[in-house]
C-alpha cells in the first residue's frame, strides 16, 4: 500500500496560515528562504505581517525579540544550521535569558537534506536548543503534527524551537490524534522494548515495529516529538514496563533525544539503552535515501539495536 507524503515543513507553513487567519498578533519573518521555509504561503497573505530580513539571521533573532517586546508573537525562520548555530548568541541572551515569546522554527534538519552537503545538514541543532533555560523543543514527525506543533507553539508563552525536514517523508499521523507540548504520544503498543523517537525518522521506527513483530519481538514505539520538556512520565513507564529502551533520532547522539533520554534514566530508572543516531560525525551530499543507509538510519539498524538491547538485558 502507498504512502502519502509532504515534507513535514509543509505543516509549518499551513500552521503559519491557520495562525494568520486566527491571530493578528502572529507575524514571521524570514532570512530569503521564503520559499524553501514555506513562509512564503504566510507572505502572499498576510503581506503586512510577514518581514524578510535578508541574510542576516542574528538581526532577525533580534528583531523578532523586539516584535514580541510589543505584543507579538514572531516566528524567525531559516534553515537550522543558520538558526541554531550562527544566531545561538542572539538566542541566548536576547530570547531566552529574557524569556521572550518569540518562535523559532529551523529548516532542513538532519543528514535527509541530501545534496546540500555537511554545510546545511542542521545534526546538532537539538543539542544547542536543549541547552538553553527556557527553552521548549519541538521536533514534529510528519506535516501533519507539523501543523499541530506550529500552532502550539503560538499558544505556549516563552521561547520554542521547531525543528523541520526538508523531504517529502511519509504521513503517518492523523487530525485525529491529539497533540500536547510535553505529551508523547504511543504510536504502537509492546512489551519487550521501547522504541522513542522524534521526527520523520519515526517512521523507520513503525517499519521496525513490523519486522520485529514477525521475530516474535514486542516494541512499544513512542513519539517523543517534544525532546524538551520531555514526558518523563510516559519515559519512566516506558523503562519499567519494557526495560529496554532504544532511541531513534536524525541527530547527533551526543546532546540530542538520546542523551536527554539517557539523562533522565540513569537518574531514575537505569535499563539498557541503544542509540540509533549520528555517531560523532558530519554528513556529506547524497539521495537522502543513500545517506539514511550510509549513516546507519534506517528500519533495519533499529531492529539490529533492539536486539543488542535485549541481549544485554537478559544478561
Amino acid at each position: 500500500m502507498s504512502v502519502k507524503k509532504l515534507p513535514n515543513r509543509d505543516g509549518y507553513g499551513n500552521g503559519l496560515l491557520a495562525l494568520g487567519a486566527s491571530n493578528p498578533d502572529v507575524v514571521v519573518l524570514d532570512a530569503d528562504l521564503a520559499k524553501s521555509t514555506r513562509t512564503d504561503w504566510f507572505a502572499a497573505k498576510f503581506p503586512e505581517r510577514f518581514f524578510d530580513i535578508g541574510i542576516a539571521e542574528q538581526d532577525m533573532v533580534g528583531t523578532a525579540a523586539g516584535l514580541s517586546l510589543g505584543g507579538k508573537i514572531p516566528f524567525a525562520t531559516t534553515y537550522s544550521v543558520f538558526l541554531a548555530g550562527r544566531a545561538w548568541d542572539q538566542i541566548r541572551t536576547t530570547v531566552c535569558y529574557s524569556e521572550l515569546n518569540v518562535k523559532i522554527a529551523g529548516m532542513h534538519g538532519g543528514i535527509s537534506v541530501g545534496p546540500d552537503g555537511a554545510t546545511h545538514q542542521a545534526l546538532e541543532d537539538v543539542a544547542l536548543m536543549r541547552v538553553l533555560p527556557n527553552m521548549t523543543v519541538i521536533v514534529p514527525c510528519d506535516a501533519v503534527e507539523g501543523k499541530k506543533a506550529t500552532i502550539a507553539a503560538a499558544k505556549h508563552y516563552g521561547p520554542c524551537y521547531l525543528r523541520f525536514a526538508r523531504e517529502a517523508t511519509p504521513v503517518f499521523t492523523s487530525e485525529e490524534d491529539i497533540f500536547a507540548i510535553g505529551k508523547a504520544n504511543i504510536l504502537r503498543e509492546g512489551t519487550d522494548v521501547s522504541i522513542i523517537g522524534c521526527g520523520p525518522i519515526l517512521y523507520e521506527a513503525l517499519l521496525a515495529h513490523d519486522e520485529l513483530k514477525e521475530m516474535g519481538i514486542s516494541a512499544k514505539v513512542i513519539n517523543m516529538h517534544t525532546v524538551k520538556p520531555l514526558d518523563t512520565t510516559a519515559l519512566l513507564h516506558a523503562a519499567q514496563s519494557t526495560g529496554v529502551i532504544v532511541t531513534v533520532e536524525e541527530h547527533q547522539i551526543a546532546g540530542g533525544l538520546g542523551g536527554a533520554v539517557a539523562e533522565f534514566l540513569v537518574q531514575n530508572c537505569p535499563v539498557p539503552i541503544e542509540m540509533v543516531g549520528i555517531r560523532d560525525t558530519f554528513g556529506e551530499s547524497g539521495p537522502p535515501e543513500e545517506l539514511a543507509v550510509r549513516y546507519n538510519l534506517t528500519a533495519k539498524d533499529i531492529v539490529c539495536a533492539v536486539v543488542k538491547g535485549l541481549a544485554r538485558k537478559m544478561k
